[in-house]
């Protein structure tokens, strides 16, 4: 029996999904992935992911933002088409933001500024945001703190940091994105080990496909896509011990109110939005 589930974080603007990309929206409704939401992480990548939401309304949504990765593109610029896609209503979040210093592909000072200006602006506009961190859970932790008390909500994405790193968060009232990392006994024990403490009101589920195939899935995968969800779910279920059902009635339903959606509805439910 199939689940209702929702990938909260899913590339599906990225090229590795060009050649087939209606393919895989079918093959993840047939395993039960009712709905997705398509990650920005570049305000190109925004508007792209924000063609595709429109393109498949009910099904698809979306986040604009800028990841670290392209932190040294931020400008006045960027930060004003940023603001106007993510006015549109399939925008359930500002993201793909934070901090990553484990490849530092932009300075870190310009990867800082550019993520506090994006939770400036989700404050603004009263969106939640969709939050990355790797290696930078100091730094990452101090900006958020400042700033939770304007947001909306925040969630985690791909989180695979220790038990400590977890209830930091939670102390921050965040909800936390899992992904296939999970399935990866050897490298993942940390978070496999935090997972016994994660309350069920703050799990929300992803794959951040074509990225993090989990070990689980059949080697002639190759990339990994949103089919792959219940993989996931049934990986999550196990190390916070309960039934997979119960996960992902739990996930779901956090993930519709924390993104204010209703699955098969042909529009997100709205936001408050400022002026």
């Amino acid at each position: 029996m199939s689940h209702t589930l929702i990938d909260i974080g899913v590339n599906l603007v990225h090229r590795r999904f060009a050649p087939d990309r209606e393919a895989v929206l079918r093959r993840a409704q047939a395993a039960g992935v009712a709905a997705m939401i398509v990650t920005g992480t570049r305000v190109a990548e925004s508007r792209a992911a924000l063609r595709l939401a429109r393109a498949h309304p009910g099904v698809l949504w979306c986040t604009a933002g800028i990841h670290p990765h392209s932190a040294r593109e931020l400008d006045d610029e960027s930060m004003s088409q940023l603001r106007e896609l993510a006015t549109d209503s399939p925008v359930v979040a500002i993201g793909e933001c934070g901090l990553d210093y484990d490849r530092d592909f932009s300075p870190r000072p310009l990867q800082r500024a550019c993520f506090e200006r994006q939770l400036d602006l989700a404050a603004e506009l009263n969106l939640p945001v969709f939050l990355h961190e790797r290696k930078a859970h100091a730094d990452f932790q101090a900006i958020l703190r400042e700033h939770r008390p304007q947001l909306a909500g925040v969630v985690v994405h791909c989180f695979t940091g220790s038990r400590a790193e977890l209830e930091s968060y939670l102390e921050l009232d965040c909800h936390v994105g899992l992904t296939g990392w999970v399935t990866d006994a050897r490298r993942a024990g940390p978070v496999r080990e935090a997972m016994a403490t994660l309350p069920r009101d703050r799990v929300m589920l992803e794959t951040d496909a074509p990225f993090l195939l989990p070990k689980t899935a059949p080697r002639s995968s190759g990339r990994n896509e949103p089919s792959h969800l219940p993989l996931v779910l049934e990986a999550v279920a196990e190390l916070m011990e309960l039934d997979s059902h119960t996960l992902a009635s739990l996930a779901t339903s956090n993930t519709e109110r924390f993104f204010g959606l209703r699955v098969g509805q042909l529009t997100a439910a709205s936001h408050a939005r400022s002026p």
